[in-house]
């Protein structure tokens, strides 16, 4: 039995990800990161190991959010993910058998069912600790939304992490419902929203620092994220709003595409590509914008939904996405269907011309986050899971 089960001490977590700030990268994975120190608060002591194949770049430990970086072996792209959990675990085993031994681990978290998932699911198994996993995308069975052999692969590898997993944390209902519908075998879950820190991410109360004709988008410049419809919207506005202005913060692989579009729309003096920026930035770039977009068509929730609502602003996202959930149109946000550019130009247009309903609904966003999607509130639902994990018997496996 755990010691958190016992009554006594502090309960020890170890997580296994891919996704965690590294030096000089405070953004990727602070996802992760951002709720250790809450659950420290709680009483519970963090160990991180953060990874990436080695055909990636080496990483360093950050000084702000520290964790162990490994390299693994693994094929690149998706060909190789059904089998990199296995070779993951090899490389970690030691390591982790190690730290077990000077400090005993009551929890495994991993993040993402392969490879960390798969791995934690072995050092389960080896060690007899038990393990949750968090599902943070909509591609629940590491399909990569395709076909074929290698699909049905990583399919059943996931099936076989959750059925092993004593907890599977969904980041929206959204993603435990695909997770339910998938999986041809019970599976316990739980949803737990990702938080927010509302004094990083909080309305500027100087109001002259707002700037009454920008959109903000925050995202990596993937075609699923919408880039595309906000910039032919853009310009559908600009005869009606001369003065308005796109920011938009990330780096992707569609950079070069969407610099092209804004030059064959004419809009080049009225988009910013401001590329990757650091989390106070970020936080600055929201405090300061009209109003945030991000039309995705695959999001399990949206942090950067959160942030901005945080932060006061009007948000516009795409129903049928995770952060349905959380938006109410016209209350507390503004949902518009996927591709829906017409409903875009209509929504951006009355919050630009009713600086009242702006910040009333941005008041409305504020509270919403206030009210339950906060870091603490993430940190106190991790620790139930975290106890109940390491209170519970073992009843199955991998």
């Amino acid at each position: 039995m755990s010691r958190i089960a016992r009554g006594g001490g502090v309960l020890h977590v170890l997580t296994l990800t891919p996704f965690f700030p590294s030096a000089g990268d405070d953004v990727s994975g602070c996802f992760v990161a951002e709720p250790l120190e809450q659950l420290r608060e709680l009483g519970i002591d963090s160990s991180v190991i953060a990874g990436g194949p080695i055909y990636h770049p080496a990483k360093q430990k950050s000084a702000t959010a520290p964790a162990e970086w490994v390299r693994y072996p693994q094929m690149p792209g998706t060909l190789g993910l059904s089998g990199a959990g296995r070779l993951l675990y090899a490389r970690v085993r030691r390591e982790v058998r190690n730290l077990h031994c000077d400090k005993p681990i009551d929890v495994i978290h991993a993040h993402a069912a392969l490879p960390f998932g798969h791995a934690a699911a072995l050092l389960s198994q080896h060690l007899k600790i038990p393990f949750v996993v968090t599902v943070h995308g909509l591609d629940v069975f590491n399909s990569c939304f395709r076909g074929g052999m290698a699909a049905e692969s990583r399919w059943r590898g996931s099936v076989d992490v959750f059925r092993a997993a004593r907890n599977v944390i969904c980041v929206s209902g959204k993603v435990q419902e695909i997770l339910e519908a998938g999986a041809p075998v019970t599976v316990r879950s739980t949803v737990v929203y990702n938080g927010v820190n509302p004094d990083l991410f909080a309305p500027d109360m100087d109001d002259a620092q707002s700037l009454d004709q920008e959109i903000l988008m925050v995202g990596n410049l993937l075609r699923s994220k919408g880039h595309e419809l906000v910039l032919r919207a853009l310009a559908d506005l600009h005869p009606a709003f001369p003065a308005l202005r796109l920011r938009i913060i990330g780096e992707g692989p569609d950079r070069a595409f969407y610099e092209s579009l804004v030059s064959e729309l004419g809009i080049g003096g009225h988009v910013l590509f401001s590329g990757r920026q650091s989390r106070a930035e970020v936080a600055k770039a929201m405090r300061h914008c009209s109003i945030f977009v991000l039309p995705s068509r695959n999001e399990s929730l949206g942090c950067v939904y959160l942030e901005a609502m945080s932060s006061g602003k009007p948000v516009i996202a795409c129903q049928g996405q995770g952060i349905e959930e959380v938006i109410e149109h016209g209350q507390n946000g503004w949902l518009i269907p996927a591709d829906g550019r017409i409903e875009l130009v209509q929504g951006v247009s009355a919050l630009l011309k009713s600086p009242e309903t702006r910040m009333r609904i941005g008041a409305s966003a504020r509270h919403a986050i206030l009210d339950g999607l906060t870091l603490r509130d993430q940190a106190e639902h991790l620790f139930e899971v975290y106890r109940q994990a390491a209170s519970k018997p073992r009843t199955a496996a991998l």
